[in-house]
């Protein structure tokens, strides 16, 4: 499996939700299976399937989750240059089509935000703007075309 980056409070919140599903949700479902199985018969226990199925679905995200903890590399913050766009950094462009200015934070993809503005590293214009230092153009291309933006600020 492919190494995962990740923030300390992106990985804080992976191992969180991970125990939340072994504390509380395993022990749920657990239960229900025994109540489906103590109604009798099943072979026609709609309640019993729907228990398993939803254990098994739980158990398969447990692993995924742990699958990624156990490839997670955390990367410091204080231990990157702001000279260039690259991962962790904020970015303030202005898109020289209508002036408007904005600033997006590039982090690993599982911790993409848009509302937070936090844009994953994967992204079309993530991609676009790695490896540019200020005062640069970006052409970053997006659905509607080329759109160029101007590199204002980097910082962390």
């Amino acid at each position: 499996m492919a190494v995962s980056y990740f923030t300390e409070e992106g990985l804080k919140k992976i191992l969180e939700e991970i125990n939340h599903m072994e504390t509380v949700e395993r022990p749920s479902i657990s239960a229900q299976i025994a109540e489906a199985r103590d109604k009798g018969d099943l072979s026609e226990n709609a309640e019993y399937d729907a228990a398993k199925e939803a254990q098994g679905l739980l158990e398969m995200k447990i692993s995924e989750l742990k699958s990624k903890v156990a490839n997670a590399r955390v990367i410091d913050k204080s231990q990157i240059d702001t000279s260039e766009v690259k991962l962790l950094t904020k970015v303030t462009l202005k898109n020289q089509k209508n002036g408007a200015t904005i600033t997006y934070e590039i982090v690993p993809d599982a911790e993409a935000n848009l509302k937070a503005k936090k844009i994953a590293v994967s992204t079309p214009i993530a991609q676009g703007l790695l490896g540019k230092k200020v005062g640069e153009v970006a052409e970053v291309k997006v659905p509607a075309g080329i759109m160029p933006f101007e590199i204002l600020d980097i910082t962390i």
